[in-house]
């Protein structure tokens, strides 16, 4: 064999061995799901289904799911709804340790505008969920 022969099949060899190992990882991050993103996901690729809760010509109020979580907004329960968090699972009330978590993670400044009523964004939430 030529030299040349030699590295162009050390070369493809390598990339052969490159491509395997990136489906070892693909297939680790597909089954495992160590960022938490399968429910994200679902919500993307599930179809949409539409049913009427009111009679046409009339107007609907409920844009969205009343949940008995007294701590969040309407904007904030839908935004959560988006990324797919259940707002129904998450806590009530908000401990002074997880608050500092909050502070931590997040900063205080953004605390403060999600207390207000800001709606949390999918960064927010997947920063601070071990705080919960």
């Amino acid at each position: 064999m030529s030299k040349a022969s030699k590295i162009i099949q050390g070369f493809f060899t390598t990339l052969g061995v490159i491509f395997f190992i990136l489906l070892i990882v693909l297939a680790y991050l597909f089954i495992a799901d160590p960022f938490n993103l399968r429910p994200l996901y679902n919500t993307l690729t599930s179809p949409s289904v539409i049913t009427p809760t009111s009679t046409p010509g009339t107007v609907n109020t409920n844009t969205a799911p009343k949940t008995d979580n007294p701590l969040l907004s309407p904007a904030q329960e839908q935004a959560l709804i988006k990324i797919g968090v259940d707002p129904a699972k998450l806590p009530t009330t908000i401990t002074p340790q997880m608050e500092a978590c909050f502070v931590g993670a997040l900063g205080q400044k953004r605390v403060d505008e999600i207390k207000k009523g800001a709606p949390p964004t999918p960064a927010d939430f997947f920063t601070a969920r071990a705080c919960l």
